[in-house]
């Protein structure tokens, strides 16, 4: 694949005298000078574009410009698409969940796992609950022990003023 930059010289901006012009199929058309080289180029009705500007001589392709633009930002918009990015995704829990509310944060956990996202877990403590800061431990065990079979986890628990956190990740 052939690499343009941004400001790559095409047709009459062009400066130097001679080229090394290569033709639409990828054959060498040996060195010639710019105007006979553009007008090769015209004749094909096509653009020359200036491929290595700091060879010597410069070496030119003879291509259509704006086709060949189009299919580079289309293959760039594939390869974005392809890219997936690791999120961090986060689950708070309160000391006092319920069982459905567990599960159903348990199920949510489960998934962000199997899309390959980290997970943070929060335990938030409010007013005196962090007194029984033990029950929060005991449901972040109990859910590190559920998630076993999808993540491991990185770090954690730990505690910052009146928060419980723990890290996991996929594995």
């Amino acid at each position: 694949m052939i690499n343009i930059a941004k400001e790559t010289r095409i047709n009459a901006r062009i400066r130097a005298r001679e080229l090394r012009v290569i033709g639409a199929e990828g054959e060498q058309l040996g060195i010639l000078k710019t105007p006979e080289a553009l007008k090769l180029a015209e004749q094909k009705d096509m653009d020359l574009v200036e491929v290595a500007p700091e060879a010597a001589p410069p070496v030119c392709r003879i291509m259509n410009y704006g086709k060949f633009k189009y299919s580079q930002r289309k293959r760039e918009r594939e390869a974005r698409k392809k890219q997936k990015s690791a999120g961090l995704k986060e689950i708070k829990f309160r000391p006092t969940i319920e069982e459905h509310d567990y599960q159903v944060k348990l199920r949510s956990a489960q998934k962000f796992l199997e899309h390959h996202n980290k997970l943070k877990i929060t335990m938030i403590f409010r007013g005196r609950q962090i007194a029984h800061f033990e029950l929060g431990n005991r449901i972040i065990k109990r859910l590190i022990k559920d998630l076993e079979a999808t993540g491991r986890v990185e770090r954690g628990p730990y505690r910052e003023r009146k928060i419980l956190i723990t890290i996991i990740v996929p594995n």
